[in-house]
């Protein structure tokens, strides 16, 4: 069988098992007028049979093609236990996978219905850590589409055009081909980009037509001679693909931070090693940390020779924040030398993954909130800020998540987990065994092909243009009609019972030029200011 053709035969055996369901149904139908004993179990198996075949004929509901007729007790029990919470318990848990509300509201948008709700919050806003921000007397006017960033600094040949809201990195391997051509199918519809994740640029992120930023972790995947060596004339051919319109150079993931990992020999299928450059049949790698530079000072002349590579496009790095020297070190570097990235992506360590150690996954790195302030605020102080754009991502999901992050300091947001429930995903949590029920996490033929690329891409773009539209009512509501206008001091928390404070309150929010300039700073810039050195990651 060509390698192509395994999702087209199990789509094809989807077919045929309907067809031969449906003349089994008749066949007993018709044999009931003949033999009278065989009309019991027409009456009996019919219905089933001809439910059976629909379910498999379908395209709308992934579960119900994986899992016909028995498919249609998970949306029973769903809905029980909506109207168990509903009506007997008092608001919803967010903690609770099954029915985090954060996850309906993505359904609701994906697929174009109304996605209101009536009795106001669910949660107690007099409890500590609500937030809320200010609204205005006088909203502003919702008009026009919503407003885009360009990302590009003063070394960059091919600045880019972001949309606030895109797909944050997911590999291929993590991910099946057909969320893949689901979820870039959306970015093309909806204008936004589709982060590639660490495991290569495969085809499935080129076919659908969507702009594409390839991100290069530890194992160079794509890029490589082997897992881990850079390959820079691999690197420039494949980088200048028209669809690649930014490089990301992953440092570190925030849902497990300063680990490696290993992909299974038995998940390399074919399309897997073609897109990561490796054997089939091995056991793949990626290390730690990486082989190209050791030093604040290497990095960032990695990045200047990634950029000269991929013919001047925007190229920035990703890390969840850990030590705050280190970060510190690699913004004296770029001072050192005048090489700055175009962008610098923050990922907080609630960021999600496939497969995780659960105390790496809880325990390692920055959330979001402190790393994506810390960042924005050493660049600030640093005089940079201005030269690189910020991008963030870690349970960004709703409208109020990407204002949230954007009041923070961040300029652009990405989302997985918002996208992978635009795909259908129902967080069965089975994303580290292959046998993801809708076809998201899994390389299973037949699990995959019950996600139906058509539809779920249109759901993709609903997602990302309804989600956005929320994000121009919040700002209108506000009475701003740019993002740009969004500030710490506009965000509110409640950090007693009865006291609440502004992030600009809470956080320590410097000034431009502030660490090379003054003598006064808040102990924890000062303290990672004075230990970072542009030439080692070593504290000074």
């Amino acid at each position: 069988m060509p390698k192509s053709s395994g999702a087209s035969y199990k789509s094809g055996v989807k077919q045929r098992l309907s067809i031969g369901l449906l003349l089994l149904t008749v066949a007993i139908g018709v044999g009931a007028i003949f033999v009278p004993e065989l009309l019991w179990g027409f009456v009996l198996l019919g219905p089933v049979l001809l439910l059976c075949a629909y379910d498999l004929l379908q395209k709308r509901h992934t579960i119900l093609r994986n899992y016909p007729v028995v498919g249609h007790l998970r949306y029973m029990l769903e809905d029980a236990r909506h109207h168990i919470r509903q009506y007997l318990i008092q608001g919803d848990k967010e903690g609770d996978p099954f029915t985090r509300p954060q996850r309906s509201v993505v359904y609701q948008r994906a697929k174009g219905v109304s996605d209101v709700q009536p009795f106001g919050t669910l949660e107690d806003v007099y409890q500590e850590g609500y937030e809320f921000i200010e609204h205005s007397i006088l909203p502003a006017e919702v008009s026009g589409d919503p407003p885009r960033v360009w990302l590009g600094g003063e070394h960059c040949e091919a600045p880019y055009s972001a949309s606030l809201l895109n797909i944050s990195a997911m590999s291929f391997g993590s991910l099946s081909k057909n969320a893949l051509l689901a979820l870039n199918g959306g970015a093309r519809k909806g204008g936004f980009y589709h982060n590639t994740g660490e495991g290569g640029l495969s085809r499935y992120h080129l076919e659908p037509g969507g702009d594409v930023v390839w991100e290069l972790g530890t194992g160079y995947f794509g890029a490589c001679s082997e897992p881990g060596v850079f390959a820079a004339e691999l690197f420039a051919e494949k980088s200048q693909t028209p669809a690649v319109k930014m490089i990301e150079l992953k440092l570190s993931q925030g849902a497990k931070p300063g680990g490696g990992g290993i992909l299974p020999a038995a998940k390399v299928t074919q399309d897997i090693a073609e897109a990561r450059g490796v054997p089939i049949g091995k056991d793949v790698l990626s290390p730690a940390r990486h082989s190209t530079f050791n030093t604040p000072l290497e990095l960032v002349a990695f990045i200047a020779e990634l950029r000269r590579l991929s013919g001047g496009k925007p190229v920035g790095f990703k890390l969840c924040v850990g030590r705050t020297h280190e970060f510190m070190a690699v913004v004296k570097a770029m001072l050192a030398t005048g090489i700055t990235p175009d962008f610098i992506t923050i990922d907080g360590k609630e960021g999600g993954t496939g497969a995780a150690p659960l105390e790496m996954s809880n325990r390692v790195g920055l959330p979001l909130r402190e790393g994506l302030i810390f960042a924005h605020n050493a660049l600030v102080g640093a005089g940079l800020r201005d030269k690189i754009r910020v991008i963030a991502s870690g349970k960004i999901i709703n409208a109020y998540d990407i204002l949230r992050t954007l009041a923070m300091g961040a300029d652009v947001c990405n989302s997985a987990r918002g996208m992978m429930f635009a795909l259908g995903c129902i967080q069965a949590r089975r994303c580290h065994a292959n046998t993801c029920p809708t076809g998201v996490a899994t390389q299973d033929p037949w699990r995959m092909n019950g996600l139906v690329v058509s539809d779920k891409e249109e759901r993709v773009y609903n997602y990302h243009k309804n989600t956005l539209k929320h994000l121009q009512k919040l700002l209108a509501a506000c009475g701003l009609s740019d993002p740009s206008e969004l500030g710490p001091e506009m965000l509110l928390r409640r950090v007693t019972p009865t006291t609440t404070s502004s992030y600009s309150e809470i956080f320590s929010y410097l000034e431009p030029g502030q660490l090379t300039e003054s003598e006064s700073l808040e102990p924890w810039y000062a303290s990672a200011w004075q230990q970072a050195r542009a030439d080692s990651f070593s504290r000074a």
